[in-house]
């Protein structure tokens, strides 16, 4: 009877922690490969009016370019492009990392979202933004906010 409690308990823990499904909604790897322009920003032409772009863990910015081997700088790259909703210099900061997701873009099999606070003068609360160096998709501005003046 202890054996079979224990197998069933380690049956359950084992399955618990690994999870094969992504739950992430906008994974999309006929996206265009991202760009570079002079300020080493990424090009943004496109404004989401989807909400949850960014500002959901299902939903992340998915900033992947080429290698996911400095993951800071390509998120620079991605926030550096932006402004608050009314031009406002933001800052940025990363929170931390968390969300875990299987990708095969990953030497693991598995990748985390990183969490950004971003900042401007006359905000009444700061925002956050999910990032996802692994995965493509199409990149755009989250609502509410703008792209940097040049």
């Amino acid at each position: 009877m202890k054996k079979t409690v224990l197998l069933i308990a380690l049956i359950i823990s084992i399955t618990s922690c690994t999870s094969t499904k992504s739950t992430l909604k906008n994974i999309d790897n006929d996206a265009p490969n991202l760009q570079l322009v002079e300020n080493n920003t990424f090009y943004i032409s496109e404004f989401s009016k989807d909400r949850k772009y960014g500002y959901d863990k299902d939903y992340p910015i998915n900033i992947f370019f080429e290698s996911t081997r400095n993951e800071t700088i390509n998120q620079q790259r991605f926030l550096n492009a932006l402004a608050g909703p009314k031009g406002e210099k933001m800052t940025y900061t990363k929170l931390e990392s968390c969300c875990p997701f299987p990708t095969k873009r990953s030497a693991m099999g598995a990748g985390l979202l990183d969490v950004y606070e971003l900042k401007w003068e006359g905000q009444k609360s700061p925002v956050i933004l999910y990032l996802n160096i692994y995965e493509k998709g199409i990149l755009m501005v989250p609502f509410g906010l703008r792209l940097k003046n040049k």
